[in-house]
């Protein structure tokens, strides 16, 4: 059985209402500018999936995290998904120390995070030293319309005390 919202098909199961929900608030939240992106059950997955997680997730990662839920979504759509994503800055994208990409959902607005190199936990914070120091530094070169982002590696209290 499907049903329609907003223009948009969705399946319906155990849990239907609540990704219909989910789903409708995200193209809700979409600036008009932005493309429609068609709605699936397998991006409501991703997404769902990205809501709950603390940390920052390679698309392998949560590939894998999805198909051991026995969600049924392929490799190149978790990547897909995650661009699309990534396009309509829904979701922060970092380079580990290995050279991957890496994606978290994580609040509007400028912020910085802190990354535990052990278990990947993500805590987002505000740098209004570094705000000022980019400033300085941007405007003593001779720059203007500057733009930065800033990762913190280190390890989590859990960790280290593991």
């Amino acid at each position: 059985m499907t049903r329609m919202v907003g223009g948009l098909r969705y399946g319906c199961g155990p849990d239907a209402n609540a990704r219909i929900r989910q789903e409708a608030q995200m193209v809700d939240d979409t600036p008009r500018s932005t493309p429609a992106v068609r709605s699936t059950r397998q991006k409501a997955a991703i997404s769902a999936a990205l809501d709950e997680l603390e940390a920052f997730v390679t698309a392998q990662e949560l590939h894998e995290l999805l198909h051991g839920r026995g969600e049924q979504v392929g490799l190149a759509t978790v990547y897909r998904c995650l661009q699309a994503l990534a396009d309509a800055n829904k979701v922060d994208v970092l380079r580990t120390a290995g050279g991957d990409t890496a994606y978290r959902r994580c609040s509007q607005g400028h912020h910085h995070h802190l990354v535990c190199r052990a278990c990947g936990r993500a805590v987002e914070v505000d740098g209004p030293g570094v705000e000022r120091w980019a400033d300085t530094t941007a405007a003593a070169h001779g720059f203007t319309d500057v733009s930065h982002t800033l990762e913190i590696f280190g390890t989590c209290a859990h960790c280290a005390s593991s």
